[in-house]
C-alpha cells in the first residue's frame, strides 16, 4: 500500500479525494442519528424528519450524470474543487437554519455540492492510478467513506446530546473548510478526456425530469398522485433513451450498457444493494431512541458498529479484487447482508442489544466484501474518456438504492403510521413497519445475489 503513495501526485490525489470522501459521509450518517432531537425541537412528523435524508439523495442523483458528462467535457479537478466549497456552504447554511423547512432546503444545496464530489473523486482516482492497483486505492477511499459512517454516528450523538445538533454541521464546515484547503493547494492537474465533445443539454433535461418524477412519484405512493408521477416517468424514461440513441455526444451511452455485460449487472448490483440497505441506519436510530430509550450518543455507537466492521475489511477486499474476482467476492458479500436482513426482520420490543450489535457487524462485513470489488469491476469495464460518466453512473445507481430504500420506508410509514410519530400508542406499529422493510429488503438483496453473480469476469478480460 505504502508502495503505490510513493509518486507524490498520487499520494495528493489520494489525501484529498479521501478527505472529501469522508466528509460526505459523515454528514449523511451523523445526520440520521441527530434525527429525532430535530424532530423533538421543530416539532415535525417522522415523515418530515425522513425527508431530511431524502431530499438530499434527491439533489444528488438528479445532477449526478450531467455533472459527471461536464466533468469529462471540461475537467474533473474543478468541478471536483468546486463541489467541495458549495457543500461546505451548504453545511452553513444548515448550521443557521431555525425551522425545519429552511434545514429541509439547505439540505438540498448539500446535495449539490455532493453530486460535484461524487461525480469527480472516484474518477479522478482511477485516471491517476494503473489498473492493478485501482481495487487497493479504490479500498483505501471507501475505507474513508466508511470511516465517515462509523465516526458521524458515534460523534454525531455525542454532539447533538452534548453540545446540540447544530454543531454536528458546525463539525462538518471545519472539515469542508480544511479539504479547501488541501485541496486547492495540492490537487493541480486537471483530467479532461473529451475536450472536442458538446455537453447534450437536451439529453440531461430529459434525465433529470425523468428522475425527479421518479423519485418523488415514489414517496407520494399509495397516492394516486404518486401512481401518475411515476408512470409519466417511466414513460419519459423510454424517451430518453431513444433521444441518447441518436444523440451525437449523450450525456449516457446506451451501448455502454448495451455491450458492457460487467459494466451492467455490476451497477444493477449496486442499485440492489443499497436499495436494501441504505435505511438501516434511520430505522435503526429510531428503533434505539424510541424503543430501548437510548441516548443520541449511546445509539451512535452501536449504529457505528456496521461502519467500523466497512472500515476494517474494505482496503482487504479491495486488495483481493485486484486478484479474484469481484463476481465471486462482491456475490458472498451480498448473501452475507441477506441472511443478516432476515434476522432484522425478527426486531421486538424484548430484542437484546448483542443481537442488534452482531447483525451490524456481520453487515459491515458484508458490505466491505461488496462495495469496493463492485466498484473496481465498474471502473475497470470501460475506456478513460467514460470514466466520469461511468463513476456518475455508479454513484447515480447508488443514490437512486438509497433513495428507493429511504422511499420504500416512507410509503411503509404512511400507510401503517400515518403523521404520528413514534410514542406510546404507536410502538406495535412502528415495530411492524420495521419488520416488513426488514423482510422487504432481505428478498431484494437475495435478488442481487445473482445480479452480481451474473456480470462475468474482468481479469480474464484484462
Amino acid at each position: 500500500m505504502i508502495k503505490i503513495l510513493e509518486n507524490k501526485l498520487n499520494r495528493d490525489i489520494t489525501i484529498v479525494t479521501t478527505l472529501s470522501s469522508f466528509m460526505t459521509a459523515f454528514m449523511g450518517s451523523s445526520i440520521n442519528v441527530a434525527l429525532p432531537v430535530i424532530g423533538i425541537e421543530f416539532n415535525t412528523s417522522t415523515i418530515l424528519l425522513s425527508w431530511l435524508a431524502t431530499a438530499y439523495l434527491l439533489t444528488t442523483a438528479v445532477l449526478l450524470v450531467p455533472i459527471g458528462r461536464m466533468t469529462d467535457i471540461l475537467g474533473r479537478t474543478k468541478f471536483f474543487k468546486l463541489g467541495i466549497i458549495i457543500f461546505t456552504l451548504g453545511s452553513l447554511l444548515c448550521f443557521i437554519s431555525t425551522n425545519a423547512i429552511m434545514l429541509l432546503i439547505f439540505r438540498l444545496v448539500q446535495g449539490v455540492g455532493a453530486s460535484f464530489i461524487f461525480s469527480t473523486a472516484t474518477s479522478i482516482l482511477v485516471s491517476a492510478f494503473p489498473p492493478q492497483n485501482r481495487g487497493q486505492v479504490l479500498g483505501i477511499n471507501i475505507t474513508s467513506v466508511y470511516l465517515g459512517l462509523l465516526l458521524g454516528p458515534t460523534l454525531g450523538g455525542i454532539i447533538s446530546e452534548k453540545l446540540g445538533w447544530r454543531y454536528i454541521f458546525l463539525f462538518n464546515i471545519l472539515i469542508g473548510i480544511i479539504v479547501t484547503i488541501v485541496s486547492f493547494s495540492r490537487l493541480k492537474k486537471d483530467w479532461i478526456e473529451s475536450p472536442n465533445e458538446k455537453f447534450d443539454f437536451i439529453g440531461s433535461f430529459i434525465f433529470m425530469i425523468t428522475i425527479i418524477l421518479l423519485m418523488l412519484g415514489f414517496t407520494f405512493i399509495p397516492s394516486p398522485i404518486g401512481f401518475l408521477m411515476v408512470f409519466i416517468g417511466i414513460i419519459i424514461f423510454f424517451v430518453f433513451i431513444f433521444v441518447e440513441k441518436n444523440a451525437s455526444f449523450p450525456i449516457v451511452n446506451i451501448f455502454m450498457f448495451k455491450k458492457n455485460r460487467t459494466f451492467t449487472f455490476s451497477n444493477i448490483a449496486a442499485l440492489i444493494n443499497y436499495s436494501a440497505t441504505f435505511a438501516i441506519g434511520f430505522l435503526m436510530s429510531l428503533f434505539l431512541q424510541s424503543i430501548k430509550n437510548l441516548p443520541p450518543s449511546k445509539a451512535g455507537l452501536i449504529i457505528g458498529v456496521q461502519p467500523l466492521f466497512m472500515s476494517i475489511f474494505s482496503p482487504f477486499a479491495g486488495k483481493l479484487s485486484d486478484k479474484i474476482e469481484p463476481q465471486k467476492l462482491a456475490s458472498f458479500g451480498m448473501a452475507l447482508i441477506t441472511a443478516v436482513l432476515i434476522g432484522l426482520g425478527f426486531v421486538n420490543q424484548d430484542i437484546k442489544i448483542i443481537f442488534i450489535i452482531i447483525a451490524l457487524a456481520i453487515l459491515g462485513f458484508g458490505f466491505a466484501l461488496f462495495s469496493s470489488p463492485n466498484t473496481n469491476a465498474v471502473m475497470s469495464s470501460v475506456e478513460k474518456k467514460f470514466y466520469g460518466v461511468a463513476s456518475s453512473l455508479l454513484s447515480s445507481f447508488r443514490l437512486l438504492g438509497q433513495m428507493f430504500s429511504m422511499g420504500f420506508v416512507i410509503v411503509v410509514f404512511s400507510i401503517i403510521l400515518g403523521q404520528k410519530y413514534v410514542a406510546g400508542e404507536n410502538i406495535e406499529n412502528f415495530i411492524l413497519s420495521i419488520r416488513i422493510s426488514f423482510w422487504s429488503f432481505a428478498c431484494l438483496c437475495f435478488i442481487g445475489i445473482f445480479a452480481s453473480l451474473a456480470r462475468g469476469k474482468i481479469h480474464s478480460d484484462e
